[in-house]
């Protein structure tokens, strides 16, 4: 009879001992990482540009020179004059995109340095570096897309969200 009583105050013994062990104290270990500050990819542009800021902007972006103040005036009470101010903005765009003064890479200059291309047309357009992922991304898609113009791109920047705000 005294056996099991022996077995039984063994495994209560070794019952007690397991879970004071488990119950230990850990050591955490602390490494020096140093914080890194990061911001998003459009640096803090949170201010929406007004009508004349957005038309004088984009036309020194492909014209490379001033609009003048009449014909900022007439855009800015044309875009006005339409409903939708989004439609307003494509329709101005398009008519800029088709003058004949338009100051545009072409397609073969293009696809002859593509990443130079793409490093330009930001800092023209949003007036920041490419991240590696953008860069990337449009390098593949411009590559694979024998048929993407110059003039797409351009649209497409100047139509962005980014692009709406300083």
């Amino acid at each position: 009879m005294n056996t099991p009583i022996s077995i039984r105050k063994l495994l209560y013994i070794l019952l007690l001992g397991t879970m004071s062990a488990s119950c230990s104290r850990e050591e955490y270990v602390v490494y020096d990482v140093h914080p890194v500050a990061v911001e998003g990819v459009n640096y803090g542009k949170n201010k929406k540009k007004s009508i004349e800021q957005y038309i004088s902007i984009l036309y020194a972006n492909l014209f490379q020179r001033a609009l003048s103040a009449n014909q900022l005036v007439e855009i800015r009470d044309l875009i006005e004059s339409i409903g939708d101010q989004q439609v307003a903005f494509e329709i101005v765009l398009s008519n800029f995109m088709n003058r004949a003064d338009v100051e545009i890479p072409s397609n073969t200059e293009m696809r002859a340095d593509v990443d130079g291309f793409i490093i330009d047309t930001y800092r023209r357009f949003l007036i920041r570096l490419p991240t590696e992922a953008e860069k990337t991304w449009f390098r593949n898609y411009i590559q694979t897309h024998p048929f993407l113009t110059p003039q797409i791109i351009y649209m497409s920047f100047a139509l962005s969200n980014e692009y709406q705000y300083y």
